[in-house]
């Protein structure tokens, strides 16, 4: 068996299995290729198709029996190879922490928060920082700025601790134990936060991938904006004059719009759509 044809039979494995994907991967397919490349000690742009040559039965089984174990296990396979990508950075990550994939990533790689920031633009601060991939992303992104990496869990923040030492960014990163802003007083130019924000009845009907997962870093509540509606209140205090908010609420623009009727946001268009990232200006959330 040749490279290409092992891939084409792990992903029939895992399209048999009817497994559920969003942590890296959205398909059989590249879920495949991930687990099949790893397993082998390839790069993930390893042309499948340029060496024809077949592999060790040895190399076969072990790639094999990694895509059992994804399907007996139900797990992530970033758990499983202990690692995530995103923006094209590699992070450690394991089961302490949920694995990466905000959509504020894709805001911070083209630009698209940087309209509202300056010269003055000095303190980010990445709340819910989970395994640490959005501060690391923001302190390569802006090399004139300090970043502060919050959560209210030391297990995500010893992971976090692991992505600062892996990028070498120790000294443009703190970590910080924190429930919401309680120790973070700021004052801050901007706050990144990918919050929890899935409502009760969603996190009832989470597959078993995503119950793999750290409950503290989803479950929002009943509407899913229990913690939202804490950090809309203690934020003002907490931002510079010109400070503004990044938030992710993913699938809850309906609840987001009922919880705040009258708060004036700017959505951020994202890979999936229009109503997943939103920003909001201090001057908005005093008005």
């Amino acid at each position: 068996m040749n490279l290409n044809q092992l891939l084409s039979e792990a992903t029939t494995r895992l399209d048999a299995a009817a497994l559920s994907y969003g942590h890296g991967t959205t398909n059989a397919r590249d879920e495949a290729a991930w687990l099949v490349l790893w397993s082998l000690g390839l790069p993930l742009d390893t042309d499948i198709d340029a060496d024809p040559s077949p592999l060790e039965a040895a190399a076969v089984d072990r790639a094999l029996a990694l895509v059992q174990r994804r399907i007996d296990t139900r797990e992530p396979a970033a758990y499983l190879t202990g690692e995530a990508w995103l923006q094209g950075v590699p992070f450690h990550i394991d089961r302490r922490s949920i694995v990466p994939r905000s959509f504020i990533a894709e805001l911070i790689a083209d630009g698209s928060i940087d309209p509202w920031l300056s010269d003055r633009t000095q303190q980010v601060l990445d709340l819910c920082t989970g395994n640490g991939s959005l501060a690391v992303l923001a302190a390569m992104a802006w090399p004139d700025i300090t970043v502060c990496g919050a959560d209210l869990s030391p297990d995500a923040l010893a992971v976090a601790r692991l992505n600062v030492e892996r990028h070498g960014l120790q000294d443009r990163i703190t970590l910080v134990a924190s429930d919401g802003l309680t120790a973070c007083p700021g004052p801050w130019d901007l706050i990144l936060c990918n919050p929890p924000y899935v409502n009760a009845r969603s996190m009832a009907a989470l597959p078993a991938e995503y119950r793999a997962e750290p409950e503290l870093a989803l479950a929002g509540g009943e509407d899913g904006m229990d913690f939202i509606r804490r950090l809309l209140a203690d934020a003002p205090a907490c931002l510079s004059p010109e400070g503004v908010l990044v938030l992710e609420i993913g699938n809850e623009r309906e609840h987001f719009e009922r919880a705040f009727p009258d708060l004036d946001v700017v959505w951020l268009p994202v890979s999936a759509g229009d109503d997943q990232v939103l920003l909001i200006t201090r001057e908005a959330l005093t008005a």
